[in-house]
């Protein structure tokens, strides 16, 4: 922890105990996106945070509202009430004021948002990574295995590596609970197995305690689970690649003859009817072509697999 979060655990830190049990998903995330963190001091850091942010943020737009006197410029020119028309008069503090209360709990709000699915997000990443090299990795464990090397020790060298991103970082925490902790194997792979994000780095390692547990050859089941995973890699490097050619043609249809062809007529109509106003092209070119290709390439990006 930085020094303001044990600002805000010293503050408040102690009474967030009670509420561990209204936020077990936030508490897997945090184990998940392995911040190492303590849950409390999290939760206080996100309160002490939102409440800062909403201040500063109505002081600074109450402030801004009141120099730029921003209620001045809002006129009625209808009938209104009396009351109405008495309190036209002060619409300068009013509206300061009104500016102020509201912007405290919606910036606070959405401060105290971004804390909460902060951890998620980064559990998420870290899970498409681990599902990315984990075929790798357990290619690694059984060339490991395969040349004698005992279980533990595979998971600490597997950890050294630097190759195998985010299935590296979990092997580490399996050699930390041994070393660190005195935990045996068994109970090590559990502990992580419950603390990952990723179901298949779950399943891996439920497996080795099931194939260490009843007595079974961990070095077959290493080498059954590595061909497994390599074959569900292949088949989603092939099924990555027919969507990619799917999008690719969707894109060259719609957002290059499809806009070719809208350019073309309208420019024709222009010139038939002797209107020169270029409005749709120009929405046409400034604005439909570069959002359409800023959403495939966001399209792309979010479906494209870790390498």
């Amino acid at each position: 922890m930085n020094s303001f979060e044990r600002f805000c655990f010293n503050l408040i830190g102690r009474r967030m105990r009670a509420k561990r049990g209204d936020y077990v998903q936030l508490r897997n995330d945090l184990m998940g996106a392995r911040m190492n963190r303590p849950f409390e001091a999290y939760l206080a850091t996100a309160y002490v945070s939102s409440v800062a942010v909403g201040l500063i943020a109505a002081l600074l737009l109450g402030m801004l509202t009141y120099l730029l006197q921003l209620p001045n410029m809002v006129t009625y020119r209808g009938a209104l009430p009396p009351i109405f028309l008495a309190l036209s008069e002060h619409r300068l503090l009013i509206g300061t004021i009104v500016v102020t209360i509201f912007s405290l709990p919606v910036f606070g709000g959405l401060t105290y948002l971004v804390f909460l699915i902060y951890p998620g997000i980064v559990a998420g990443e870290r899970r498409r990574n681990i599902d990315a090299t984990l075929p790798y990795a357990i290619n690694y464990i059984t060339a490991m295995s395969t040349a004698g090397i005992t279980p533990d020790e595979v998971f600490r060298l597997l950890g050294k590596s630097e190759i195998y991103g985010e299935s590296a970082v979990e092997a580490r925490y399996i050699s930390r609970e041994v070393d660190f902790f005195g935990k045996d194997l068994l109970e090590a792979l559990r502990t992580v197995s419950q603390a990952t994000p990723s179901e298949r780095m779950k399943e891996f390692l439920q497996g080795a305690v099931a194939s260490i547990s009843s007595g079974s050859n961990l070095t077959e089941y290493f080498r059954t689970k590595a061909r497994q995973y390599t074959l569900e890699n292949h088949q989603q490097q092939k099924t990555f690649l027919e969507t990619l050619g799917l999008i690719a043609e969707s894109y060259v249809t719609a957002m290059v003859a499809g806009m070719l062809f809208l350019i073309i007529l309208q420019s024709i109509v222009t010139i038939l009817s002797g209107n020169n106003d270029t409005f749709l092209l120009s929405v046409i070119i400034y604005m439909i072509i570069p959002f359409g290709s800023v959403m495939f390439v966001i399209l792309v990006s979010s479906m494209t697999p870790e390498v």
